[in-house]
């Protein structure tokens, strides 16, 4: 059973369809990345799956829970970490983790010690008593997701979680995301910064204009689409001879110099490569490279969607 699961949610603010029949699922201890265009509808999904609004049509499960049947069950198993959040000046961190915990229930030395766990998890602990106002933006995000962890979620939501920080502080909330992924939670995590992603995920989902585009691995995706996968050619010498073969041989769309070699572009199949490979040997030339290059999420992103505004 997937341990997040949004089932053709759509969601309408007026004439506009946010969300269009989305679907798509999060498996236990696996991290997705939910990317899009500005005002795809990522963060009204999120939302929804939150608690946050009422999708008007469709459902959200969370381990077989559903949002509209039994809204406070599934609280208790989502921590949800949104794009901004309310920072109390005067307030320290022991204060504001403390004030939360007991609003998830937590009493007494169950509390106190949940509080501590949180605080060195994010290792947050030298800074206990300092005031919220003066942390630093990467200090504020991973005092929210502290707050998020309370009371030990098993699917976080993070919608945005890196915006605005230093490549140290990316670099330490993706450490902290992956550690909670191999803890056995599902996460589900937005990001506009893919290269981030890329490295954080074990599988995205692209949205556009409400609509699901594609769900799965970046490699899956890429062969369901059949996209243009660049590969690198490098032979013994003649390089120039080396792409003008290339271009005679069925299957290559694109060939174009590159350092010592040439790259060209491949969507057929394993076969169809092979045959080209056997091509260039038959033409004399005898490759010493030849170097499939995985599709990035870049990539990917850009041949799926068109940058439709809502």
């Amino acid at each position: 059973m997937p341990a997040l699961e949004v089932r053709n949610v759509t969601k309408r603010f007026g004439k506009l369809v946010a969300v269009d029949g989305a679907s798509f699922a999060v498996e236990p201890g696996r991290i997705t990345g939910f990317i899009g265009p500005n005002g795809a509808g990522k963060t009204t999904t999120m939302r929804i799956a939150a608690t946050l609004e009422l999708p008007d049509e469709g459902d959200v499960l969370l381990d077989g829970v559903s949002v509209l049947d039994d809204p406070r069950a599934v609280r208790r198993k989502l921590g949800f970490m949104p794009d901004a959040y309310g920072a109390y000046s005067s307030t320290t961190l022991w204060e504001y983790l403390d004030f939360y915990a007991r609003a998830y229930d937590l009493a007494g030395s169950v509390r106190r010690r949940r509080v501590e766990e949180v605080l060195e998890f994010t290792s947050l602990s030298p800074l206990r008593e300092k005031e919220m106002a003066s942390l630093s933006k990467g200090l504020k995000q991973r005092l929210c997701l502290a707050k998020t962890l309370l009371h030990d979620p098993s699917v976080l939501i993070l919608d945005e979680p890196a915006a605005g920080l230093d490549p140290r502080a990316r670099v330490e909330l993706r450490e902290l995301v992956r550690a909670l992924a191999g803890m056995g939670k599902a996460i589900l995590v937005s990001s506009h910064i893919l290269t981030e992603l890329a490295e954080m995920c074990d599988g995205i989902a692209v949205i556009e204009a409400g609509k699901i585009k594609a769900t799965g691995s970046v490699e899956s995706i890429t062969r369901g689409l059949q996209l243009a996968v660049p590969i690198y050619v490098r032979v013994l010498e003649d390089a120039d001879r080396l792409e003008r073969a290339l271009l005679e041989l069925p299957g290559v769309e694109r060939a174009r110099r590159e350092g010592e070699g040439v790259v060209f572009d491949h969507a057929g199949s394993p076969e169809s490569l092979s045959t080209i490979l056997a091509g260039l040997l038959t033409a004399g030339l005898h490759p010493i490279e030849f170097t499939p290059r995985a599709m990035g999420l870049e990539e990917v992103f850009l041949s799926l969607t068109e940058g439709k505004m809502q």
